[in-house]
């Protein structure tokens, strides 16, 4: 696939799409070119019908992403006006990577900090190897860190956590990540690729109307009542009974057989 940088990578195994952060020499950091080409993987895999589930992970063995490029910031956001489109186009991938209507699961490795953890903090599920580590350093830097971006870390670590990673500016370790809700599985080095695969797959051959639903569901579930659209999810919902997997799922289950799901 065709994105326009080399330094990140999107390629389809079968149902699973990979996005591939490859940027090694600089522990995965994002540069301007490769947050738009996130963006670009995410909307392709979003019209491919085949996949179902797509893996964010870093290239190498040092880091799932380290956040930013800081090298190019003398270029890149030199201005005011620089700034704003610079961040405006990485949240858009971002958000583009959180709304996709399908699975995703960030395997990580190595170093997970700052926007790479926010990177990770948009996939659904994440899952660590014992190597990795995790921080949001901008106490240390004297950055200032929007409501959005502290709120998301927030639901899925609480707010005493979350102030924990904020105020203390160090680097977690996975075992630590996993007590605090911030990884759902921590797994030997050698075994993470296996670990997330096989999530992947069980995934995948799931019914695809009705995992899309409850992440609907999830994501409405986050927003403040008056913001949340209850229509929204009721016709998600609806969709699941009014699909054809719905009659394969129960003929399946009265068959004793593994059913087989086309997502129609």
């Amino acid at each position: 696939m065709n994105l326009g940088t080399d330094r990140l990578t999107a390629a389809g195994r079968g149902a699973i799409g990979w996005i591939t952060i490859n940027n090694p020499d600089r522990h995965n950091a994002m540069s301007l070119a490769m947050w738009q080409a996130l963006g670009r993987a995410v909307d392709a895999f979003a019209a491919d019908e085949t996949i179902r589930v797509v893996i964010v992970r870093g290239a190498g063995d040092r880091a799932f992403a380290s956040g930013a490029d800081i090298s190019e910031f003398a270029e890149k956001r030199a201005t005011l006006a620089q700034v704003e489109a610079y961040d405006g186009a990485a949240e858009e991938s971002c958000r583009k990577l959180e709304l996709l209507g399908k699975p995703t699961l960030a395997m990580i490795h190595g170093y997970c900090i700052g926007g790479g953890l926010d990177l990770a903090l948009r996939c659904d599920l994440r899952i660590a190897s014992e190597t990795a580590k995790f921080g949001v350093p901008a106490a240390r830097l004297g950055l200032g860190y929007p409501f959005s971006d502290v709120q998301r870390l927030m639901q899925v670590v609480g707010p005493a956590f979350a102030k924990e990673i904020f105020y203390l500016g160090r680097q977690f370790k996975a075992s630590e990540a996993a007590n605090m809700g911030l990884v759902n599985q921590v797994v030997a080095p050698g075994e993470l690729e296996s670990a997330v695969v096989s999530q992947a797959m069980v995934i995948s051959e799931n019914a695809p109307l009705t995992i899309a639903a409850v992440k609907r569901c999830v994501a409405e579930a986050l927003k403040d009542p008056a913001e949340r659209d209850l229509a929204g999810c009721s016709a998600a919902v609806q969709a699941c009974f009014a699909s054809g997997d719905y009659v394969e799922g129960r003929t399946a289950f009265m068959q004793k057989r593994k059913a087989v799901f086309s997502g129609r």
